[in-house]
C-alpha cells in the first residue's frame, strides 16, 4: 500500500508541474538553445508554488545537504535566480546571516508576492526581493560572490544573454551554480523537457565565459554544477 500511495503522489507532484507550466507555456512558447540543441522547457507558473513548497522535497531533493556541499561562508552576499515562493532563499538567509545578503530574483509578480510574505512572516531582514526579467535578472554588477539556480536555468528563454548578466555580476572569484534533475537518469519522474544533462550544462556555460569546475552527484536525483568564471 505504501508503494501504491508513493506512486500516486509522484503522479500528481508531476501533473501539478504539467499544468503549472502550460500556463507560462501558451503564454510564452519555447525555443531551442543554438549551442547544444536543447529545447527550453516552459517556465513554471506561479500557479506551482505548492509544488515548491512540497513535502516530499526533502526527501526527493535533500536541499540542505545541497546548500552545505556549496561550503558558502557567512558574510557572503548570493543570489537566488528564480527564486519562486523563497524555499531555498530563506535558507541561504540563515546560512549568510546577518552580515551577508540573498538577492532573491523572480520574473513573476505572484513569487515575489509569495516571497515578500514569507520574509515579513518569518522576520527575515536579509533577503531582498529583485522582480528581474526573462533576459536580465537585475543584479549589482561585480558584487555577487555565489548565484544559485535550484531547477531554474533550463526554463530560461533567453539563458545566453541571462548568463552574460549573471557572469556581470559575480565577483572575479564567484561561482555560478546549477541544481538540476539528471536527464542521464530516465527513472527520475520529471517531465524529460526540465531536466538537463552535464554535457548540455557544460555546452551552453562555457560558451558563455564559464568553466565547469566541480560535479557533485550526491543528491537522490540532481547534478550539483559548479561553474566558475573563465
Amino acid at each position: 500500500m505504501m508503494i501504491m500511495h508513493k506512486h500516486a503522489r509522484r503522479a500528481g507532484v508531476t501533473l501539478v508541474l504539467v499544468l503549472a507550466a502550460l500556463v507560462v507555456a501558451v503564454a510564452q512558447g519555447t525555443g531551442v538553445h543554438p549551442v547544444s540543441g536543447r529545447r527550453f522547457a516552459p517556465v513554471m507558473g506561479y500557479q506551482g508554488a505548492p509544488w515548491l513548497e512540497r513535502d516530499e522535497r526533502i526527501e526527493e531533493e535533500n536541499p540542505d545537504l545541497a546548500l552545505r556541499a556549496l561550503n558558502i561562508p557567512s558574510g557572503a552576499t548570493v543570489a537566488d535566480v528564480g527564486a519562486g515562493s523563497g524555499y531555498m532563499s530563506v535558507r541561504l538567509a540563515r546560512i549568510v546571516g546577518p552580515s551577508g545578503k540573498v538577492y532573491a530574483n523572480d520574473i513573476q509578480p505572484q513569487m515575489i508576492a509569495m516571497l515578500q510574505a514569507r520574509l515579513a512572516r518569518e522576520r527575515i531582514t536579509n533577503v531582498e526581493p529583485i522582480l528581474s526579467a526573462i533576459d536580465d535578472p537585475r543584479l549589482p554588477a561585480g558584487a555577487i560572490d555565489l548565484i544559485l539556480m535550484v531547477d531554474v536555468y533550463h526554463e530560461f528563454q533567453a539563458p545566453q544573454v541571462m548568463l552574460r548578466r549573471m557572469r556581470e555580476a559575480l565577483k572575479p572569484d564567484g561561482r555560478l551554480v546549477l541544481l538540476e534533475y539528471r536527464k542521464e537518469d530516465p527513472s527520475i519522474p520529471i517531465i524529460f523537457e526540465h531536466k538537463m544533462s552535464v554535457r548540455e550544462a557544460r555546452m551552453e556555460l562555457e560558451a558563455e565565459g564559464f568553466t565547469l569546475s566541480r560535479v557533485e552527484g550526491m543528491l537522490p536525483r540532481q547534478h550539483i554544477l559548479i561553474f566558475t568564471k573563465r
